[in-house]
């Protein structure tokens, strides 16, 4: 099992990005490795970090400005090669629909419920390792 893994936490609110991290905590399940967070507010910050690679899974904040996450996810999706699977937070549950526009691999509602965003975020880093290893 790889040593650690690194999570992209992209928000414009500094809130967010720490509701990120306490809900999921430091090792989202016990079979993931422990993970380090990335915190970024700005779109230039998330493109800087994914084009120094490292980075395992993206969470981008939906409801961000001004560069919401899910335009963030199409343009890295489309722009970043091998980009890591990305879990979308939405303001909504309807607005599920446009997480996958987004081309998002998973998406949660806000305010975050801490076992749903653990368990997603594990099924990514999951699927991710799998394919590194």
């Amino acid at each position: 099992m790889q040593s650690s893994a690194t999570v992209l936490v992209y928000s414009d609110n500094a809130n967010t990005r720490t509701q990120v991290r306490l809900a999921a905590g430091r090792r989202p399940a016990a079979d993931v490795p422990p993970v380090e967070y990335i915190e970024c507010a700005t779109l230039p910050a998330v493109l800087e970090r994914l084009a120094d690679g490292g980075i395992d899974v993206c969470v981008l904040d939906g409801e961000a400005v001004p560069a919401g996450g899910m335009g963030v996810c199409r343009q890295i999706k489309d722009e970043v090669f091998d980009c890591p699977p990305v879990l979308m937070l939405i303001g909504r549950a309807q607005d599920a629909w446009l997480a996958t526009w987004s081309r998002a691999d998973a998406a949660v509602t806000l305010p975050v419920d801490p076992a749903e965003l653990a368990d997603s975020l594990a099924a990514l880093l999951r699927s991710r390792l799998s394919v590194e290893a």
